[in-house]
């Protein structure tokens, strides 16, 4: 999990959290025949629905935090996608 996340994220990162807490414990406890599959099912359709929540109200300040997202792509992510080889001038 990532630890970049905006103050208004926050119930979005510690949801995201605790399925990636229960999906660790489901993955070491397999002997066990532990079943959280519908508890993980239910939290993530949870995280898609206050993200919707919250995304749909940002206000003007929120956005410009989202414009200069340290885990926003660069434009280098998009060459390096876009093109086999490309060679960066003026460095």
């Amino acid at each position: 999990m990532s630890l970049n996340f905006l103050d208004f994220e926050q119930p979005i990162a510690e949801l995201e959290a605790k399925i990636d807490s229960l999906t660790a414990v489901s993955r070491q406890d397999e002997k066990l025949d532990i079943n959280i599959d519908e508890e993980v099912h239910r939290l993530r359709e949870k995280s898609v629905e206050l993200t919707r929540k919250i995304f749909a109200d940002l206000g003007a300040w929120q956005v410009a935090q989202l414009a200069r997202h340290p885990r926003r792509p660069y434009t280098l992510d998009y060459v390096r996608l876009a093109f086999d080889e490309f060679d960066e001038l003026g460095r």
